[in-house]
Order: structure tokens, then C-alpha cells, then sequence
């Protein structure tokens, strides 16, 4: 399964498991036309953006952001396999800083755990 595969049906778990649960994702995935993708861009405060972002306070934080993965974004010794992926784990750093539960998640089954989880926090 792909991570667009993957990010459509969290989508769809989010609308039904938690219908009061206000979410959105990440569009720069998305192909547009190069006059679109420049008009987005400068609505963005910068890039590696987590893919989906659920704008709900539990505990300690105020939303959750998750980086979907299709396959594990590391290496065995726990490197990043990419720049890309060490770019977006420098943004979810930032994230937790500022407050949000913001992490990797690799599949469909490890993030609907994570978004689960995190709806229990109170």
C-alpha cells in the first residue's frame, strides 16, 4: 500500500471513528499545474510539512501531526534513510517543541494506532 493509499483511508477512519475531530492534510503531495504549486507555496511558512495534521488538544498537547510512511523512514542502526526524511524529522522536532505530539508513522495499522492513542490522552 503507498503512503497516498495509506492517507486517504486514515482520512476516512478519522471521519467516522471521531466525526467531531477536526483534521486536515498537507496538499504538497498533490500534482497541480507549476502556476498552482508556486501560488501554494508562497501561502507555506516553509517545506517538510507532516502529512496530516489533527487539530484536537489532548493532555498535554495541542494537536497531533503525522509524517505517513509507507515503509519505515529509517535504517536498521536508526538513521534517517534520506535527507528528505532527516528534513522532516528536524520539522517534527519542531513540532513537539512548540507544544505538538507530532511523529513518524509507518502503515495504515501503525497510524490508526497512533491516532487511537492519542485520542485516549486526556
Amino acid at each position: 500500500m503507498n503512503e497516498a493509499t495509506i492517507h486517504r483511508q486514515l482520512c476516512q477512519y478519522i471521519r467516522i471513528k471521531y466525526p467531531t475531530v477536526i483534521f486536515t492534510s498537507e496538499p504538497s503531495g498533490l500534482r497541480l499545474p507549476i502556476g498552482q504549486a508556486k501560488k501554494l507555496k508562497e501561502l507555506r511558512s516553509g517545506t517538510k510539512l507532516p502529512d496530516l495534521w489533527i487539530i484536537e488538544p489532548r493532555g498535554r498537547y495541542f494537536g497531533l501531526f503525522i509524517e505517513i510512511k509507507a515503509v519505515s523512514p529509517f535504517k536498521k542502526n536508526g538513521e534517517c534513510k534520506t535527507k528528505h526524511v532527516a528534513d522532516q524529522a528536524v520539522m517534527l522536532e519542531k513540532l513537539r517543541y512548540k507544544g505538538y505530539f507530532a511523529n513518524f508513522a509507518t502503515g495504515f495499522e501503525s497510524c490508526r494506532n497512533l491516532i487511537d492513542n492519542y485520542m485516549k490522552l486526556f
